[in-house]
């Protein structure tokens, strides 16, 4: 592999890792509806502001969301709405799997 592809493979491996907590796809399928602040998405997860700013922090830096500052809160919203297609191409993989699974 030459390094060009690896760095390309490396970049999508740090996106998909960051989506791979199930309070960040949470939040991810929530900010499809619309911005949302840090505050919303706590109480919503039911987790405090320090964890789900975090959470936040590692989406952003990997592009996947993106941030505005309102006075003291935080909004955020998705940077790119295309991510709402890989869980769609997830769920055809589970109901695959689900589909295989009845067969056998």
């Amino acid at each position: 592999m030459d390094r060009k592809t690896r760095s390309r493979l490396e970049a999508r491996t740090r996106i998909i890792k960051a989506l791979a907590h199930p309070s960040r796809l949470f939040m991810v399928e929530e900010l499809a509806r619309g911005k949302r602040c840090v505050c919303e998405l706590a109480e919503m997860v039911g987790a405090d502001i320090s964890t789900v700013s975090k959470h936040l922090s590692l989406l952003k830096s990997a592009g996947v969301v993106r941030d505005e500052k309102r006075g003291n809160q935080v909004w955020y919203e998705l940077r790119c709405t295309c991510v709402l297609g890989f869980f769609d191409c997830v769920e055809a993989v589970m109901d695959s799997l689900a589909e295989q699974e009845r067969e056998e």
